[in-house]
């Protein structure tokens, strides 16, 4: 049974009425929460009642309403609802999974870390944030809101039971016909998923472009239009944009029978049009803390709750909403791939569903690699903070990733050796020198430009050039000025890594230059604003100057992954996505026992 039938049965259970609940009062009487009578007869008395239908480019209405979407689709509309179907799935012994829309890293070993694409079973979902799960061989917490569920959680074995000889030979016409029966069946529920959801994320932007910044630039008081832009970037652009492919999405569809629909020529046909999901990428970091700013004043609380009201919304908070593309845009190459799974290779759609797979993987793995680089700023910008001095340019200017790190031993034309600790970003390899007395503590002694130089692999034995005897070294030479730094690694294993990491800073730069990887100097000024400010103030030295703290740990990036500490909440595009942590048992009992507190 697929989730969609699930909620089907359970539909006069959990059906939500217009107004989802949002509103107080009892019988056909509602009444709003007495804080925001002020603000909501503020909002409503600058414009009348509006049409809640959904109007396309040429003015004419949608022919679904909001109390439609509501009654056909509680999945996705009613809180609580989808979490009743899943417990409902797990009691009755059925196996429920999910698929990751973002990478979740964690050093907890109470959660449960995964990288984009895994497949996670959901072996309780009784909270509404975090969710029990299992991934390979580990049970833990994994926040809901980093998953999108399978559409088909049973799945027919090809190899059911069956008995042996003649009766497995009668038998196996019958089983191939079931089989053809239930994957037409399953390509139906992956392909009204798609369409259903793709109605109410419509009907999402819509209500923050009418329910929000419509009645927002109607208060010039309190809103300038910088701060719209920065709170709600692009958004109607992409408001407009998917009404458009909604629109042709519904031509595709076949009503009828669902599992003939031919809609992987929509995404092809739109495909440059996504990339408008780049530029609201960017700017979300931005929107969320401008947005947190305005939520510390109660007024601002207060007008968005009463927005969100007057325009009927499901109770979610505009932070939740303005998230809402961020999560659509990983969700396409997932539900795509669950279709192709289940289209035949003999189906008119087959071709176009496989290359619109590739098409939206491409655009989301941008979105996911801009979203590590994101967390990866501030750590680099903390450990810059922490190097005693620093020269030039902050390593933000150039760089957005560690590769790699370690020590190496510098040689001199004059055989002097210097024993550093080097760490490899992309464009740039930065070297510092350990304290003998504190060796966590670094200082800075320079750095070498990567895009400019050459590598060059050394055998073992005297070199020419320097006429020194070498074991397990490299060479970066200058293409462009008389320069060269001759390094060697303590083991062979050592130096195949170090020469590994270079190509690898290579390759990353490339592929960064032609996915339009960038992040924005306003997010990158902000990261090492932030350093300083928690750096500030630090513990002073032997002679009484101020010193950096002891170096920050920084941990290279393997495959594109940025290890986080849970202590640091992830930055930025994905700050809102993942829901407050349970307070550790642990320290409740510590602070019980303690006169001072964590």
């Amino acid at each position: 049974m697929s989730l969609k039938q699930r909620f089907s049965a359970n539909e006069l259970r959990i059906r939500c009425p217009p107004t989802c609940g949002l509103l107080q009062g009892t019988g056909n009487k509602t009444t709003l929460p007495r804080t925001h009578l002020l603000v909501w007869a503020a909002v409503s008395s600058d414009g009348g009642p509006e049409s809640s239908a959904l109007v396309d480019d040429n003015g004419s209405e949608e022919d679904y309403s909001y109390e439609d979407l509501c009654q056909a689709n509680p999945r996705y509309l009613q809180p609580g609802g989808e979490q009743l179907a899943i417990n409902e799935l797990i009691s009755d012994g059925s196996v429920v999974c999910a698929e990751a829309l973002w990478d979740h890293v964690t050093m907890d070993d109470q959660e449960l870390g995964f990288k984009a694409g895994d497949v996670i079973q959901v072996l309780e979902a009784s909270n509404k944030d975090w969710w029990w799960g299992r991934n390979e061989d580990k049970e833990a917490w994994f926040p809901a809101s980093f998953v999108r569920l399978r559409v088909n959680q049973e799945e027919l074995s090809e190899n059911s039971s069956s008995t042996q000889g003649e009766e497995q030979e009668e038998d196996a016409g019958s089983n191939r016909h079931k089989h053809c029966e239930s994957k037409r069946q399953m390509r139906t529920n992956v392909v009204q998923e798609i369409m259903d959801t793709e109605r109410v994320y419509i009907k999402h932007l819509k209500d923050i472009c009418e329910g929000y910044i419509r009645q927002c630039r109607k208060h010039t008081g309190m809103f300038t239009v910088a701060q719209l832009a920065t709170i709600f970037g692009n958004i109607e652009d992409i408001y407009k944009f998917q009404r458009k492919f909604l629109k042709d999405l519904e031509k595709q569809y076949n009503k009828e029978e669902p599992h003939l629909s031919e809609i992987g020529s929509c995404f092809l046909q739109h495909q440059e049009g996504f990339a408008i999901y780049s530029e609201y990428c960017n700017n979300h970091p931005g929107a969320c803390a401008e947005l947190s700013r305005l939520m510390k004043q109660s007024r601002y609380r207060h007008f968005f709750e009463a927005c969100r009201l007057l325009q009927q919304m499901i109770d979610i908070s505009l932070d939740g909403f303005l998230l809402t593309p961020v999560q659509k845009i990983c969700k396409y190459p997932l539900q795509l791939a669950e279709l192709l799974k289940y289209t035949t290779q003999e189906h008119s759609d087959y071709d176009n569903i496989k290359a619109a797979y590739e098409a939206m993987k491409n655009v989301a793995c941008l979105i996911n690699e801009r979203k590590r680089k994101l967390e990866s700023i501030d750590k680099i910008a903390q450990w810059q903070v922490s190097i005693v001095g620093w020269e030039g340019l902050d390593i933000l200017d150039r760089s957005s990733e560690l590769i790699h790190s370690g020590e190496l031993t510098r040689l001199t034309k004059q055989g002097k050796s210097q024993q550093r600790t080097f760490f490899l970003f992309d464009h740039q390899l930065v070297s510092c020198k350990k304290d003998l007395l504190r060796r966590d503590m670094l200082y800075y002694r320079g750095r070498v430009d990567m895009d400019d130089m050459e590598l060059v692999d050394l055998e073992d034995g005297r070199d020419k050039d320097w006429n020194l005897s070498l074991k397990n070294a490299f060479k970066l030479v200058s293409r462009t000025a008389d320069e060269a730094h001759l390094l060697c690694a303590k083991k062979q294993e050592d130096k195949v890594r170090w020469l590994q990491a270079c190509g690898d800073e290579r390759r990353r730069v490339q592929e960064d230059r032609e996915m339009g990887m960038e992040i924005p100097e306003n997010q990158k000024k902000l990261a090492m604003l932030n350093a300083q400010k928690a750096g500030h103030g630090k513990s002073k030295g032997y002679s009484g100057f101020p010193v950096a703290p002891p170096h920050q740990n920084l941990h290279p990036l393997h495959q594109r992954h940025v290890t986080v500490p849970t202590s640091v909440p992830q930055q930025q595009v994905f700050a809102l996505a993942e829901p407050k942590r349970k307070p550790s048992l642990f320290w409740h009992t510590f602070n019980k026992l303690t006169p001072f507190k964590k």
